[in-house]
């Protein structure tokens, strides 16, 4: 006869999966509560930048700053450390999100991510497009990634103001297509946005990957044990010439999403936060310092567009603004209802248990809300200033009439019967 599971083996069973149950709904809750300061501090930066304190602004993100030990000493400015460094924190939430949701969330399933797939692909072309045929001649055409992008934070905070009337399997289809979308802008990014290949830069970065997996392999659980090979893996993207904030999702990706094993003769020992999935447990850690804190100064210094110095009677700032505006508000829901209704007439998808054909049209309204991936895209895309403050101010206006129109479509189909609201598969 088998010897009895001893009752801390339960116990600690109980809490990992209660941790797990738990993650999606933290991840919305935190998203949806900082999509309120997001907003607050992309109002700030406007209201600052057409200030009569607008000098100091602009002067602020310009100040040098030095980072470095003894003879390795980088001196750049407030604006690249916050774009090009904390903003490395926020790819590596996005990377362990992906990562986990790939592992037992969304898109674990191919059949059960079949239709997010399709659907966030439909709102990626159908922007570009748009963008396209405002902007078909460069330097223009540069920015056609811009309008692609959706930012989580902001939609889900958005979709939070509509109440508990919002069927759970709406947000988790939001949530799913947002991540989606966040996968695919990694990889523009990559592809598009990336210069030229410096191979001293691969070597370091695959060093600094190297150390990250030598250190799986030792079992170190700890998080702080990662922040050199992780300082190493940026600087060789850096030097590589891909943007360095990749680093962040590499990492997050190679992040475990299983607890690590105890070692010999611990097995008695009663729970600890390390029995927790390092994926998790990290996440959990730095997601409200990324929500609360970096995504806010990333806005804070990205957001503050001056309107008197947007020409949009000139040609081309007048292009890339319709364009960006156009993709984001009528590209997006255009562009993944139209796939998903392919998908389910053609495909063989369905809508999930709780979205209706309405709730689809109110994720796709929401998903036109860009904001940081869309800002952050522009400024890989553009040098000129002229043209990145009117891409700047397409991405806000379009955030904000995305916003609007979500709010407002969201209301009327979520207070009509239930009859005339049900799902529709179709």
């Amino acid at each position: 006869m088998s010897d009895p599971i001893p009752s801390f083996a339960f116990s600690r069973t109980r809490r990992v999966a209660e941790r797990a149950a738990l993650a999606l709904e933290r991840f919305l809750h935190v998203e949806a509560a900082s999509g309120i300061v997001l907003l607050i501090a992309a109002a700030l930066a406007l209201l600052w930048a057409n200030s009569p304190a607008a000098d100091g602004y602009h002067a602020l993100w310009h100040l040098p700053l030095t980072l470095g030990i003894g003879d390795w000493v980088h001196v750049q400015s407030l604006h690249f450390w916050i774009n090009d460094g904390l903003m490395t924190v926020f790819f590596l939430v996005v990377g362990m999100e992906i990562r986990r949701e790939m592992h037992d969330g969304a898109l674990s399933n191919l059949r059960l991510a079949a239709l997010p797939i399709a659907a966030a692909l439909g709102g990626v072309a159908a922007p570009a497009l748009i963008y396209v045929a405002f902007n078909a001649a460069p330097p223009t055409h540069a920015g056609w990634a811009i309008p692609t992008a959706t930012d989580i934070a902001f939609a889900i905070g958005v979709l939070a103001l509509l109440g508990r009337r919002v069927p759970a399997n709406v947000r988790v289809f939001l949530l799913a297509l947002a991540i989606i979308d966040d996968i695919v802008a990694v990889l523009i990014i990559a592809l598009f946005y990336s210069g030229g290949l410096d191979v001293d830069g691969l070597a370091i970065a695959a060093a600094g990957i190297g150390l990250v997996l030598a250190l799986r392999a030792l079992g170190a659980a700890s998080a702080w044990a990662y922040v050199l090979p992780g300082a190493v893996v940026w600087v060789g993207l850096l030097r590589l010439g891909v943007h360095p904030t990749l680093s962040g999702v590499v990492l997050g990706l190679m992040t475990p999403v299983l607890p690590m094993p105890r070692r010999p003769g611990a097995a008695n020992d009663p729970p600890t936060p390390f029995d927790e999935a390092p994926c998790t447990r990290v996440q959990h850690a730095l997601h409200p310092w990324v929500a609360y804190g970096v995504m806010p100064l990333f806005a804070l210094a990205n957001a503050g567009v001056s309107l008197g110095g947007v020409d949009v009677g000139a040609p081309a700032a007048h292009a890339v603004l319709l364009g960006v505006l156009l993709g984001l508000v009528v590209g997006k829901p255009i562009g993944i209802v139209a796939i998903s209704w392919l998908a389910i007439r053609f495909g063989g998808g369905r809508l999930p248990p709780g979205v209706s054909w309405g709730g689809l049209w109110l994720i796709g309204l929401l998903a036109g809300i860009g904001f940081t991936m869309s800002i952050f895209v522009a400024m890989l895309a553009f040098d000129d200033a002229a043209l990145l403050a009117a891409a700047k101010l397409g991405v806000l206006l379009a955030s904000v009439i995305a916003a609007c129109v979500g709010l407002g479509w969201g209301w009327l189909h979520l207070r009509a019967p239930a009859d005339t609201a049900r799902t529709d598969t179709a």
